[in-house]
């Protein structure tokens, strides 16, 4: 369900120009260096914004995409101004885009990238399309790491101010990271066997595999290989459960375990279940350095959203744009060589058909 959301929602943050490569171009609403920003992306863009609202917070989804939606252009902007430095710095994403599909198609358990296309079709979306967003997204996020993040520097002064200033956000619950495999009793269709027989194989089948993880074997190999749970593919990662919600039984068998340790043969509902504790969090505020790799990533972002907006308003600065009367690029720099650009009568364009691809990647 997760990656076939993933289809939709990047099938919807970038517009491939190929897609329009035969369509009528209403409006031109920017113009960054030789390219150019179609108001059909610009409404694609808003759309996306009100997709997201709705599944990020239904209830608020109106007031986020009001406070958005005035950054929908310069989001458009920034984007093809990361891109244009990508290309000027030599990267394509090509290698990691091929990676990542190449997971998507495991995480999906499709046997070939002729099944992952069939199944972005099957979402209603063009697999083309969707590859050359992926790969916009994986230019941008290198662009942005190796001009911007590479240069953010925290000190262990830092970590100490931000452990001090949010003492009470870090106050946490006891809870444990659990992981399982499940041989599944559940009786097939085709099945002609009765029910003893086939909760004794399963039985038979669990104790195997917990044999196997005791001689070496890791866990989440052979939770992708033979568990009958819906986490298999995450290598039977259940996540993190905080003591009380689980039921009693299992509570008091979990919690007592050392991260890393496995249980032994579980009969539940569903079958027979193997855990793991890959992680157990004790109650009160942890000390610094047990939570210093969750403090550096969080003054990373801290310092990478001003660091990035000013990198991309220097990046404006060195570009001609050009903006239609009427369009709004809320990062603009006053220090822009170039003029904001308002439209006459004779500005107004003109339907424009295109014969070609664009060819703009």
């Amino acid at each position: 369900m997760r990656i076939r959301l993933l289809f939709s929602l990047l099938a919807l943050l970038t517009v491939s120009w190929a897609s329009y490569a035969d369509q009528v171009i209403e409006e031109i609403v920017a113009r960054v260096d030789n390219q150019i920003i179609t108001r059909s992306e610009y409404l694609r863009s808003e759309e996306e914004l009100r997709k997201e609202a709705q599944q990020q917070d239904p209830v608020n989804a109106d007031r986020i995409v009001a406070d958005r939606d005035k950054d929908v252009l310069r989001d458009l902007i920034d984007q093809q101004l990361l891109l244009e430095k990508g290309k000027e710095l030599g990267i394509n994403g090509d290698t990691d885009l091929i990676k990542k599909l190449d997971q998507m198609r495991k995480d999906m358990n499709l046997e070939s990238m002729e099944e992952l296309e069939k199944a972005a079709q099957a979402q209603g979306v063009s697999f083309e399309d969707f590859k050359q967003n992926m790969r916009n997204q994986i230019i941008t996020q290198q662009v942005i790491g190796r001009e911007v993040g590479s240069r953010i520097t925290i000190s262990k002064e830092d970590e100490q101010k931000f452990y001090d200033e949010h003492k009470a956000e870090l106050d946490q619950p006891e809870s444990i990271r659990l992981s399982e495999i499940l041989v599944s009793t559940e009786k097939k269709p085709n099945d002609s066997r009765d029910e003893a027989t086939i909760l004794a194989a399963a039985q038979e089948k669990a104790n195997r595999l917990l044999a196997e993880i005791k001689a070496g074997a890791k866990f989440e190999d052979v939770a992708k290989k033979n568990s009958d749970g819906p986490t298999a593919a995450q290598g039977g990662d259940l996540g993190d459960f905080k003591r009380g919600t689980l039921a009693k039984e299992l509570e008091d068998k979990t919690f007592a375990m050392k991260p890393g340790e496995v249980s032994d043969v579980t009969r539940t509902k569903q079958g027979f279940i193997i855990l793991k504790v890959t992680s157990h969090t004790e109650p009160g505020i942890p000390p610094l350095d047990k939570i210093e790799a969750r403090i550096q990533d969080a003054l990373y972002m801290q310092k990478l959203q001003p660091a990035l907006r000013e990198y991309l308003t220097k990046l404006r600065e060195d570009a001609s744009i050009h903006i239609k009367d009427g369009y709004v690029d809320t990062g603009a720099s006053p220090n822009q060589t170039e003029p904001v650009e308002t439209a006459t009568k004779d500005d107004k364009a003109k339907p424009l058909k295109k014969k070609k691809k664009l060819g703009l990647f």
